[in-house]
């Protein structure tokens, strides 16, 4: 069984707004104090981005690095992060940045995971209702599901 890609110090709430690239900042350092990834994966998230937006839809961004980069990465994680002001994506409103570092192929099934939780209207909904960091992270348990 792997390490959970998840933990509740990986989650985080912020009721204010941000830039896209503070928004790809924060969610490199979480994955960075996790262990997951070097201080590099923020410059690999950065040119993924020039090539191809990370934005998904449904107020979703999940910002992540280039195959080129991926010895930048040194095991699964994931971080979550909220933010209720919104951030603007190249002229998407985006809510939710997940930062993703998968070793090998595990981001592929960890994309699937999230990509699954926000087909589901119901449950974007949820998540938006989320007070804590807690609540947020009860709700991505199914993430750690492996």
């Amino acid at each position: 069984m792997a390490r959970d890609v998840l933990s509740v110090g990986q989650v985080r709430i912020h009721a204010g707004s941000v830039s896209r690239e503070d928004a790809m900042k924060e969610a490199a350092d979480i994955l960075q104090a996790a262990g997951a990834v070097t201080g590099a994966y923020f410059d690999a998230m950065q040119q993924r981005e020039e090539t191809v937006s990370t934005y998904m839809g449904n107020e979703l961004a999940i910002p992540h690095g280039t195959n080129e980069t991926k010895d930048a990465i040194l095991e699964s994680a994931l971080s979550f992060v909220r933010y209720d002001g919104g951030v603007d994506w190249d002229g998407n409103p985006v809510t939710f940045v997940v930062g993703i570092a998968g070793k090998g192929d595990e981001h592929l099934e960890i994309l699937s995971q999230i990509a699954l939780l926000f087909s589901d209207d119901d449950e974007v909904e949820k998540l938006k209702q989320a007070q804590t960091p807690e609540e947020l992270f009860a709700l991505l348990s199914t993430v750690n599901a492996s």
